[in-house]
């Protein structure tokens, strides 16, 4: 039962990633109106929005609560920050580490 807990928290990670790939494609100006919104940084997002959401169904099919899932989704307030200040170099203030940390303790004490 754990392995589907796994692949939760890294459908959650796979989707946080994606949505590095959505900015990264947004903030590149294209001449062409549909090309600003159908390039490969957008397309590959998408692409792994949708394996993150196949990944949710598969595990809540597996046993995995919905409500435990919404939990776990949390992380992303997590991930993104994280990850948006390894790609784009993007600040972090105390003031989000601090609602991080709140956001932790309190998927903690969820699963506890």
């Amino acid at each position: 039962m754990l392995k589907y807990y796994v692949i939760v928290v890294l459908s959650v990670f796979a989707a946080s990633c994606a949505q590095m790939l959505l900015k990264k494609g947004a903030s590149i100006q294209y001449d062409s109106y549909w090309r600003q919104y159908v390039n490969l940084w957008v397309i590959s997002g998408y692409v792994i929005m949708g394996i993150a959401l196949i990944a949710n169904i598969f595990a809540m099919s597996r046993g995995v609560q919905v409500k435990e899932i919404s939990s776990i989704e949390s992380l992303s307030y997590s991930f993104v920050p994280c990850l948006s200040w390894l790609c784009f170099k993007e600040r972090v203030t105390l003031k989000k580490v601090v609602a991080i940390i709140i956001i932790m303790v309190g998927i903690f004490i969820f699963f506890i």
